[in-house]
């Protein structure tokens, strides 16, 4: 408890959330033209985590077991493997487009990411697999953007990779 009666995680919590939640509600990009539905939530993903702090490595990283939307880092100590999911909008009782990452998605992508992870000699380094829903039109006609951290944990045989 600080002596204003407000207990803050640390400081640095206290002075970087306002500027992160204000970095957040900043307009994004419009579609362009000839972009495609999933080329256009994966660069608004991009921004998204550029803006919460993330440092991006790549996008569309491609193998023959599967493709990663976005490789980030996340406080110079996490590697992040992010599927983004893009619908132009929701109907009622159809769940999300985060539902759609099922277990066989989750073993791609958790092959996928221990190639990246060999190629790139990060072996013994931390990381997990987020996926990004991204709603262009949800019920009040808004753009909607949610953040699974941690989405799953790594499927298969190669469970050592988290």
């Amino acid at each position: 408890m600080c002596a204003w009666g407000v207990h803050f995680e640390s400081l640095r919590d206290w002075v970087l959330k306002p500027w992160i939640d204000r970095r957040l509600r900043r307009r994004y990009p419009d579609r362009l033209i000839d972009e495609s539905l999933g080329n256009y939530g994966e660069r608004l993903a991009a921004i998204f985590l550029e803006r919460k702090g993330y440092f991006i490595l790549e996008q569309s990283f491609r193998t023959r077991s599967g493709e990663i939307d976005i490789v980030a880092v996340w406080q110079k100590r996490t590697v992040v493997f992010v599927e983004v999911k893009t619908w132009q909008s929701v109907l009622e009782n159809d769940g999300g487009p985060a539902d759609r990452v099922d277990e066989k998605k989750q073993k791609k992508i958790t092959e996928t990411a221990m190639v990246y992870m060999k190629q790139h000699r990060l072996l013994g380094t931390p990381g997990r697999a987020d996926v990004i829903q991204i709603i262009l039109e949800d019920s009040d006609g808004c753009l909607s953007i949610r953040h699974f951290e941690n989405a799953f944990p790594a499927v298969g045989s190669y469970q050592m990779l988290y």
